[in-house]
């Protein structure tokens, strides 16, 4: 589980998704990636895909 903050600064926990861990994708600390967001708890989602750097 990670801790994610979104670009309006807030906070919310999320998990990762089984296809980022049968790719054996690594998250590491200041990566950006796409959340998907629970409709029923807004504080928590899935992390679907790890983003590219902006670099």
């Amino acid at each position: 589980m990670f801790r994610v903050r979104l670009d309006n600064e807030n906070l919310i926990l999320g998990y990762v998704s089984g296809r980022i861990r049968r790719s054996f994708i690594r998250i590491l600390l200041g990566d950006r990636v796409k959340i998907e967001v629970s409709r029923y708890a807004s504080s928590s989602g899935r992390i679907i895909s790890r983003l590219r750097n902006k670099d």
